[in-house]
């Protein structure tokens, strides 16, 4: 049956992430420094591996991307998140909405592909590291990236002009600190079983598609290093890529958790805290994975400082 009442919306009003007043002071304290430190730690991923000459390789070429998209999506959610902390009404215009909803869902499905992209290289730097330079050229590098880009948008666009251009009904409260598919669905006044259909769809293909290719990837650097005689080879190629397998794990281990959780009376208590670890928790934790993890960008890091320190005495 068709929903009544349609309006005309200009703003939404958004119920945040808790009502408790005792909770919002330390909740704002905690979530700003998170933020702070994802956009410092993404920012400075991006800068020193498009400056440092060390730095100019295939996997730290995929590592400069992964950090945009960690920032983008954090950026999308977590200002306007801040915000409503301390703002008398917590609302969101209708067209920032929208666009709040595109951008979160353009780098959110960009991050999966990204990260299968250096699963790939992962696994021909240690499977085939003779032919490396020649199957992941340069070329092949803005393949692998400007393909998920690309199809990035197109989710993008397809789901939020799908939900956008359908009738909301009078109740503009979405349950949730940010613009949501799941929220705004519940909002609409027309038949949803379309959109809902097409978000399960893009849904379930990304998340199987990257992870098999990121399964397979894994599956046979790990056959390759169990060959392996040498002790110290086995060593080296664990730590060649520990960092990615790390991120990969709590990256995809947070959305499988949200995507076969049992429905219940506090599935949307759930979502909200799995959405702050995957919105902002993890953007933070991941360029704090490959700085502590990783040499080369702790010592390209100390380079930058001492280059600093040299400049401004």
């Amino acid at each position: 049956m068709e929903k009544q009442n349609i309006t005309v919306l200009t703003e939404f009003i958004l119920k945040g992430i808790t009502n408790r007043p005792e909770l919002q002071a330390p909740l704002f304290g905690l979530l700003i420094t998170i933020y702070l430190i994802s956009a410092v730690g993404n920012l400075g991923i991006i800068i020193l591996t498009s400056m440092d000459s060390r730095l100019q390789t295939p996997m730290y070429f995929f590592l400069r991307h992964l950090a945009l998209t960690d920032l983008g999506y954090s950026t999308a959610i977590g200002p306007k998140m801040l915000v409503n902390f301390v703002a008398k009404r917590n609302s969101v215009s209708y067209y920032l909405c929208a666009t709040q909803l595109a951008c979160f869902l353009l780098f959110i499905t960009c991050e999966l592909f990204i990260l299968s992209a250096m699963s790939y290289d992962r696994y021909v730097a240690i499977c085939n590291p003779l032919l490396y330079t020649l199957i992941v050229s340069q070329r092949i590098c803005w393949v692998l990236v400007m393909i998920p880009y690309v199809y990035s948008v197109f989710v993008s666009l397809i789901v939020t002009l799908r939900i956008f251009t359908l009738p909301f009904c009078g109740h503009n409260v979405i349950n949730h600190f940010f613009c949501d598919c799941i929220p705004l669905i519940s909002l609409l006044c027309s038949n949803t079983h379309s959109v809902e259909l097409i978000i399960r769809f893009f849904a379930t293909f990304d998340l199987i598609s990257s992870l098999l290719v990121v399964s397979v990837s894994y599956l046979l650097i790990l056959t390759a290093i169990l060959r392996m005689k040498s002790a110290d080879g086995r060593r080296k190629a664990f730590s060649t890529c520990g960092s990615h397998l790390t991120v990969v794990i709590v990256f995809y281990g947070t959305l499988i958790f949200m995507y076969v959780q049992p429905k219940s009376s506090q599935s949307f208590e759930t979502d909200k805290i799995s959405s702050i670890f995957y919105t902002l928790v993890i953007p933070m934790l991941n360029p704090l994975i490959y700085s502590l993890r990783n040499k080369d960008v702790k010592g390209a890091i100390e380079r930058t400082w001492k280059k600093i320190v040299t400049i401004f005495p």
